[in-house]
């Protein structure tokens, strides 16, 4: 689409922030004005004054949307150039939303949907078309003109502190025979105005505001910062540093950075960008550049990108091989992906870092060997809590009713249908919300199977008298940053969710964690069960609450507390967990995982299954070497049951007759060559 005319679905306030900053003068037609937009671009509308700009503001009363609070924080501004009108509707409805800009031959004007609140500006679901004056002079010209015609109709007042205070006894006065009205308009206000904007924050400010506080390394990232080095000097161009959730990973590696000219940081998530950039400015106190959808800036010396958008041909060979000396990779457990694979075999860095939380090959991958088995620096949560670097927890685990063999199971998952079934109905609710009631501190994420499960369970919460709301990728009313906020004013009380806090997302007050899903991938568990361990003021541990059934890898899951003491032949035997560390099973879910394990699928069958699995993946026979990077087993199982990886070929039938004879000829050499080599 031209540049001309653009249409604008999400995120206006970055197109409105650029417009409002570059600008001479300034009009905006909004029906109302919520505190959280106004305060969304008042640093901007600052910026502007400073400039001299002209800037006027015109919101209406129609039913006393407009917040009084709102229209306080423009007063507040300095600018003698600012202006602030209200249209006195009375009764009549009034509803533009537009906004105007003009600086000498470069002018625009956005007409749409969205209203001056913070959510319209950011996360709604708004329609907007931009059009540059350029197009069409005579419609600009008009509409300026049309603008100044409403500004100083006779049914518009001026906004000073004498008829705010007129205007603020009418909305008291609306607000008491509307209470529910006002109500819900100022509860979702408070969300707004309580909410940093994570994402623009960094925009916001000029770089002088932000990097006012040096930081230094935690000891966690001391310990981390001093083995990166050490391996760095001895020689070595990859590596990866394994650390639990909450430790920081993201300033080690801007710590790390220092040494470094030019870096480049992939990660897979927008808001993980924007974190990343933000911690890394902080740290050196150079701005970055982001690198994804329609922005693309490469000319800062530290680029933050996204790898959907880096790994397409014609953005990653905009690039030269040796452009970045140190590149690092966040949520490295992905890194096993053909996009990343692309991007990492092009380019040639004077270091590869790679960071996660959960390197374990329980999702399919095996990601040591892409930095070729050096691991610099590794610590999991268990080890954080006995540091004292992470919050304690407290795990119960308790009986899941469902009997998970009547669910189909799809290789990696169950399937949905038969599993909502099963989740959907008022009995196992009650289960899970006295489960909850009774063990529960303040601040509660639930994680769910689906969009219908969260859904489900926030309606049954909420009919028991509890403040709980479903996020998850449909919600529209609400965005996750918006929700974290409310959860930890206490204005909710239970977030139910799918997969949106899996990564990327630091809510250190959230002091109780519910499971009500069968764990399907033990990473996930484990890169959710951080989400709860953040340390955090009046927090002295974290409630775990976790359902636990005959499902897949039910009786492998307690290892993600430690392997070495946990286990299912000695589960009332946790006196090697750090002080603080709490874990009760019901007796039911203790019998239940010693029957699962003494039933587990024989070995045979895991090794099969992932070797389909990975030639589904590939599309063809794989080899060795792939179903190490890829299998969901050692690749050493294919030679303890086969003697070789060439002898299970053999086993299923999957080499040609040619191949056979040859194996059946030289079968000891092939297990002799592959004894020596896989050790």
């Amino acid at each position: 689409m031209s540049k001309d005319i653009s249409l604008i679905t999400h995120q206006l306030y970055e197109q409105l922030k650029e417009d409002i900053r570059s600008s001479k003068t300034i009009f905006i037609l909004s029906a109302f004005l919520m505190n959280s937009g106004v305060r969304l671009i008042k640093d901007d509308l600052q910026y502007a004054l400073n400039k001299g700009a002209d800037v006027k503001i015109l919101t209406g009363d129609y039913m006393y949307v407009t917040q009084p609070e709102a229209l306080q924080t423009l007063l507040d501004l300095d600018g003698q150039s600012l202006e602030v009108r209200l249209w006195k509707s009375e009764g009549i409805s009034f509803h533009p939303k537009s906004f105007l800009f003009n600086h000498d031959d470069k002018g625009a004007i956005i007409v749409g949907s969205s209203n001056l609140s913070k959510s319209a500006l950011t996360s709604g679901v708004e329609w907007n078309v931009r059009i540059n004056k350029t197009v069409n002079q005579q419609v600009f010209n008009q509409a300026m003109d049309d603008f100044m015609h409403l500004f100083y109709a006779k049914n518009t007042r001026v906004i000073n502190d004498e008829t705010i205070n007129q205007y603020k006894a009418l909305y008291k006065q609306f607000a008491a025979t509307q209470p529910h009205f006002v109500q819900k308009l100022t509860d979702q206000e408070a969300i707004d105005m309580t909410l940093p904007m994570i994402r623009d924050s960094d925009k916001i400010k000029e770089p002088t505001d932000v990097y006012h506080v040096p930081l230094t390394p935690r000891p966690s990232q001391k310990e981390a910062l001093k083995a990166l080095e050490t391996t760095y000097e001895e020689g070595y161009n990859k590596s990866l540093v394994v650390m639990a959730t909450g430790l920081g990973k993201t300033y080690l590696a801007a710590f790390f950075a220092k040494k470094f000219s030019k870096v480049l940081f992939i990660a897979h998530r927008e808001e993980i960008l924007k974190q990343a950039r933000q911690s890394f400015e902080a740290v050196l106190h150079i701005a970055g550049g982001l690198f994804y959808g329609n922005e693309k800036d490469t000319s800062p010396p530290f680029i933050f990108a996204s790898i959907y958008t880096l790994s397409m041909k014609e953005h990653l060979y905009t690039f030269k091989k040796d452009d970045f000396d140190l590149i690092v990779i966040d949520e490295f457990h992905h890194a096993a992906a053909k996009s990343y694979q692309h991007v990492i075999d092009y380019f040639e860095p004077k270091f590869l870092l790679g960071l996660t939380a959960t390197p374990e090959r329980t999702d399919g991958k095996d990601i040591f060997s892409i930095c070729e088995g050096n691991v610099a620096y590794e610590i999991n949560f268990i080890e954080a809590i006995r540091n004292n670097w992470l919050s304690p927890f407290k795990y119960y685990g308790v009986k899941d009713d469902i009997d998970y063999e009547q669910i189909k199971w799809l290789g990696s998952r169950y399937h949905s249908e038969q599993l909502k079934v099963k989740q959907l109905n008022h009995m196992r609710a009650e289960h899970i919300f006295k489960n909850w009631q009774n063990r529960k501190q303040t601040r509660t994420l639930a994680f769910c199977s689906s969009i219908e499960q969260a859904n489900f369970l926030t309606n049954y919460f909420n009919e028991q008298g509890v403040e709980a709301i479903s996020l998850t990728s449909q919600t529209i009313h609400m965005t996750r940053d918006e929700a974290i906020k409310a959860l930890e004013k206490r204005r909710i009380d239970v977030i139910f969710t799918v997969d949106l806090f899996n990564e990327g997302v630091d809510i250190p007050s959230v002091d109780t964690l519910l499971f009500v899903r069968p764990t399907e991938s033990l990473v996930v568990f484990t890169q959710q069960i951080g989400r709860g361990l953040r340390l955090h003021n009046g927090k002295s541990h974290c409630v775990i609450i976790d359902l636990i059934g005959n499902y897949r890898h039910a009786d492998v899951k307690l290892s993600v507390f430690n392997s070495h003491d946990i286990s299912v032949d000695s589960l009332n035997d946790f006196t090697n967990l750090p002080q603080g560390i709490e874990i009760e099973l019901e007796t039911e879910v203790i019998d239940l995982l010693k029957e699962m394990k003494r039933k587990r699928s024989p070995r045979r069958e895991r090794v099969m299954m992932s070797y389909y699995r990975v030639k589904d993946e590939l599309g063809r026979r794989p080899t060795y070497y792939e179903m190490h990077l890829n299998g969901s087993v050692s690749s050493r199982d294919f030679r303890q049951l086969h003697g070789s990886y060439f002898g299970f070929l053999y086993a299923i039938g999957e080499l040609t007759e040619r191949e056979k004879n040859i194996y059946e000829t030289y079968q000891q050499w092939f297990k002799k060559i592959e004894k020596e080599v896989v050790q």
